[in-house]
């Protein structure tokens, strides 16, 4: 998951999940002097160009900071307006290119408080300025003379085009603004932006209902609890009480990275339920962080704002810069993966059923169950052991298998930062200077903030805390990873499933996309929704090449290579459970496409999920990957809302492009092919129609076979 926005987007304060699009009524800061001289307002200092003065945090200074950093934003904007000159690029956009970078930074370390190291004190701070920054977005989305230089601009090079770079950035910059109302008239423009002010306070008290979920709901276990549980599991479930003042106690937290193994491999049936049904049902409890009236209200206010544009739902306003351009694009994709998902599922649980029966457990499966006999299934079919494969994927070496592949493909080369060299935000994150291994520049820092802890959200995502481009200096890209893997026990390893072992590689994915940019302006290094997937889930694919296993995937005691008749096992089973992969994931994004192609007064929040997944003929013993109260994705902000279809639009091209590798001379090595990667795929970012980007890698347009045999689904089963 990634959390950067394009650049224009940036400019105006969207940041992270938690801030949305929103006439500006900021209060006054009591010193303008203190203000000036807040930290997270400064210029950054120190080596590679300056970093993030991160040991310098603090939630107390936040909320004079962002309110500092939009004045000096909002007067940079009326500089430009105030400009007595006809618009042109010199004087419109560039000057708005280089604008709010005093904000930018403020907003870096708000995203850290609100992704990474929340606190009750920050989302006090936080519900606090959700309006103000809304108000802020408004008054530059609405600015009336700003829009007007911008649009008779846009105009004029309609029929006198600007250079290619120009031009793009021209583009995405008046559709941005046209997207968010600059078109309407003051009253509309008023409307729109109350209807956002709103939406932000209720995408913000979204997130923090989940939070107070996650960090509520933990279930303890006593020793003899345990059955079933590899030690590793064991020993952090340990560590996790002991953080939460229960000692001798076993923690399984409320996130996916505690729920997910426990439910793979505890014999305990009764407590596997109860850890799930208190997972899935995170902001559905009907108590104060109960989520279903909040979403009501989302999809009700967002109907409403985009009716002001003319559209006839959410969706058909958030697609038509996408990929898939129209909803009905992306359902058509959608429903012609899904029957064969579920054929699939059916198969599955009959052979779970039958091994349960096989092993005299009188149940019928239930979602509870799902994993467990999965596991049982796997090892019955492939004799595949996902505790034996963890032996062989243990953080640290998965971690220099990263920085070979960035080298093979890129020619990066990764050195770990002297520790105080630069500042970080908490003691578990680590720094590595990438430089380009010929020429020896500086290329940018990688953070990695690898474990869970209270106060950090569920997940793995990745973000930018600097980005590149020309125009703003072409300093040092200052990326970041943000996993939750559960933190080891003193002296013990990290050891990860093969599927965070794969989300590891995903991630980093998004961070090459970050340090490769190669662009003009700053709007130009933002994405699309539907295809900034793309190329992170294409370097998933690298886990399991032959390089990388000899050389990384090693028993993290004896040292020696994964048994290749372990790999050829995993090889094999590549396909296996994709029924309930796939479902889980299309049942979540299906619904979010119904969630914004509905009307919202027809919507029933308790009932709709439920209704509409009957209709689907949804396997009663799967859930949604994420359930309708807690798909943060959709609901605490809006670059996912009407766009998580987007993981599988990407993953055709991702399965295409994998065939084109498989296929290539030297294989997933091949440096022709990898040249085009990085010059077509990484490096344009946004400034490139990501179609014509596509076509220039591969020749052609992608095709959704690839993706069928890359799941074993039958091809022809494509309607």
């Amino acid at each position: 998951m990634v959390l950067k926005k394009s650049k224009i987007k940036q400019r105006i304060g969207i940041f992270c999940l938690a801030i949305t699009t929103g006439c500006a009524n900021i209060p006054e800061t009591n010193n303008q002097n203190i203000d000036m001289k807040n930290p997270m307002l400064s210029d950054w200092t120190g080596p590679y160009q300056g970093v993030s003065a991160f040991d310098e945090m603090n939630v107390e200074i936040i909320k004079p900071a962002i309110r500092k950093g939009i004045k000096l934003h909002l007067a940079e904007i009326d500089k430009i307006t105030e400009n007595p000159e006809a618009a042109n690029f010199e004087n419109t956009i560039i000057p708005l290119e280089e604008a709010g970078n005093d904000l930018e930074r403020v907003f870096v370390y708000y995203g850290i408080f609100s992704s990474n190291i929340s606190t009750p004190e920050f989302r006090k701070v936080q519900k606090e300025l959700a309006p103000e920054i809304s108000d802020y977005q408004s008054a530059i989305n609405q600015n009336e003379k700003l829009f007007l230089r911008i649009k008779k601009m846009y105009d004029k090079s309609q029929q006198n085009p600007l250079p290619d770079a120009e031009q793009r950035t021209l583009n995405l910059i008046y559709e941005e603004f046209a997207m968010q109302g600059a078109n309407l008239n003051k009253a509309d423009k008023e409307r729109y932006a109350q209807i956002n002010k709103e939406l932000s306070a209720l995408y913000t008290q979204f997130s923090s209902n989940i939070l107070a979920d996650e960090e509520n709901y933990v279930t303890y276990l006593d020793e003899d609890q345990l059955g079933g549980l590899p030690d590793s599991f064991k020993k952090s479930a340990a560590k996790a009480a002991l953080d939460r003042g229960n000692e001798g106690k076993y923690a399984i937290t409320n996130t996916r990275s505690s729920m997910d193994p426990f439910l793979t491999y505890s014999t305990e049936r009764k407590l596997r339920e109860q850890v799930w049904r208190k997972y899935y049902s995170r902001g559905d409890n009907n108590d104060e962080f109960d989520n279903k009236e909040i979403i009501s209200k989302i999809l009700k206010l967002r109907d409403k704002r985009v009716a002001l544009l003319g559209y006839e739902n959410y969706a058909e306003w958030r697609l038509q810069n996408r990929m898939a351009k129209t909803p009905e694009n992306a359902m058509d994709l959608m429903l012609k993966v899904w029957p064969a998902a579920l054929a699939r599922v059916k198969e599955e649980v009959q052979d779970m059923q039958r091994l349960a029966e096989q092993e005299g457990d009188n149940i019928k499966i239930e979602p509870w169950d799902y994993r467990f006999y999965a596991e049982k299934v796997r090892k019955q079919r492939y004799d595949l052991d996902g505790e034996e494969i963890k032996q062989y994927l243990e953080l640290t070496n998965l971690t220099q298998a990263l920085f070979f592949a960035a080298e093979e493909l890129f020619n990066y080369e990764f050195k770990a930062v002297e520790e105080n060299t630069v500042p970080v935000f908490h003691k578990d994150v680590k720094v590595w200077e990438v430089r380009d291994k010929s020429s020896q520049k500086v290329i940018g820092l990688w953070y990695l903030d690898p474990y869970a802890r209270q106060g950090k959200r569920s997940g793995a995502w990745a973000t930018t805390y600097r980005g590149y481009n020309k125009l703003t200096g072409e300093k040092p890209v200052l990326a970041s990873n943000n996993s939750n893997f559960i933190a080891p026990a003193p002296e013990e390893p990290v050891l990860v499933s093969w599927d965070d072992a794969t989300t590891f590689f995903h991630e980093f994915g998004h961070a090459l996309h970050f340090l490769s940019a190669n662009v003009e302006y700053p709007t130009l290094n933002g994405g699309v929704r539907d295809y900034t997937e793309f190329q992170s889930q294409l370097l998933e694919r690298w886990l399991s090449t032959d390089k990388i296993i000899d050389k990384f995937l090693r028993h993290h005691e004896t040292n020696e290579v994964i048994p290749q008749s372990l790999v050829e096992k995993i090889r094999k089973a590549s396909t296996f459970n994709q029924g309930f992969a796939t479902t889980e994931f299309l049942a979540s994004a299906i619904m979010d496409m119904k969630y914004h192609t509905t009307d919202p007064e027809k919507i029933d929040i308790e009932n709709f999920e439920r209704e509409t997944l009957k209709e689907l003929n949804m396997p009663e013993e799967i859930v949604m990957r994420h359930r309708t109260p807690h798909f943060s994705h959709i609901f605490s902000g809006e670059g996912y809302a009407a766009g998580y279809y987007g993981y599988l639009w990407a993953d055709v091209l991702t399965a295409d492009a994998a065939e084109a590798f498989a296929n290539a001379p030297q294989g997933y090595y091949d440096k022709e092919l990898a040249h085009k990667l990085v010059k077509y795929l990484f490096a344009p970012r946004n400034a490139m129609d990501p179609a014509e980007a596509y076509k220039k890698f591969r020749g052609r347009e992608a095709k959704i076979d690839a993706l069928m045999r890359d799941r074993g689904f039958p091809v022809d089963s494509i309607k």
